[in-house]
């Protein structure tokens, strides 16, 4: 758990990352980086809002999917018809 929430931790503001990216970075199944994820004991500190799915949707959050939405608009990443453009806010380790 802890080398996703580092790897989290350096993701830019305004900029997004997947869970395939962390998946991959990491050597953890997307699906167990998302269970790590919801169980983010310091999401002032470790940004889980940041991470999205591999299509640009925004996936899920502890805090609700507004929450999530009002972070990420407040990072500067723009959401369009419920999606990131990852071309221009992706971050890949």
């Amino acid at each position: 758990m802890n080398k996703i929430y580092t790897l989290i931790e350096k993701i830019p503001k305004g900029k997004v990352s997947t869970y395939k990216a962390v998946s991959m970075k990491t050597g953890i199944h997307p699906r167990a980086v998302g269970i790590f994820l919801h169980k983010n004991p310091d999401p002032e500190r470790i940004p889980c809002y940041k991470i999205v799915r591999s299509d640009g949707s925004l996936g899920g959050y502890s805090g609700g999917i507004e929450k999530k939405k009002k972070l990420l608009e407040k990072d500067g990443v723009m959401i369009k018809n419920g999606k990131i453009d990852l071309k221009k806010y992706g971050h890949f380790f």
